[in-house]
């Protein structure tokens, strides 16, 4: 896989978040990958696919219509590309959210084995 490829793939991923197709997202990753999120806690953990679907299933039930923007993305080497993107969404209270993240893919064999994700997760 050259840089190419792997912005299209995230491309890809993206297109799959913004439809709420969860299944296909997760499918994009190995088997069992490694994360890096703040929601998951500290350090690196280890995340199936049945997980993630379920992780991002509770995510669209808080926030029905979450979304996400690419603003840059910055292809490193053969295996990696770094998203900066921003997250938003509304709540049932109709209060909104607008978050700033960046988050670092590693791709072997056309697979996500390494999603290390950054924010703020100190906002109000």
């Amino acid at each position: 896989m050259n840089a190419t490829d792997n912005e299209r793939l995230v491309k890809q991923y993206f297109e799959h978040f913004n439809n709420h197709d969860w299944r296909k997202m997760a499918d994009m990753y190995s088997e069992t990958a490694d994360f890096k999120d703040p929601s998951l806690g500290q350090g690196i953990v280890k995340q199936t696919r049945e997980q993630i679907v379920k992780k991002y299933e509770e995510l669209s039930q808080m926030f029905p219509d979450v979304k996400d923007e690419v603003v840059s993305m910055y292809p490193s080497g053969g295996q990696h590309v770094i998203v900066e993107f921003v997250s938003t969404g509304t709540a049932p209270d109709s209060s909104k959210f607008e978050l700033p993240i960046c988050t670092i893919f590693t791709f072997e064999k056309g697979q996500i084995v390494k999603d290390f994700t950054y924010y703020d997760n100190f906002q109000e």
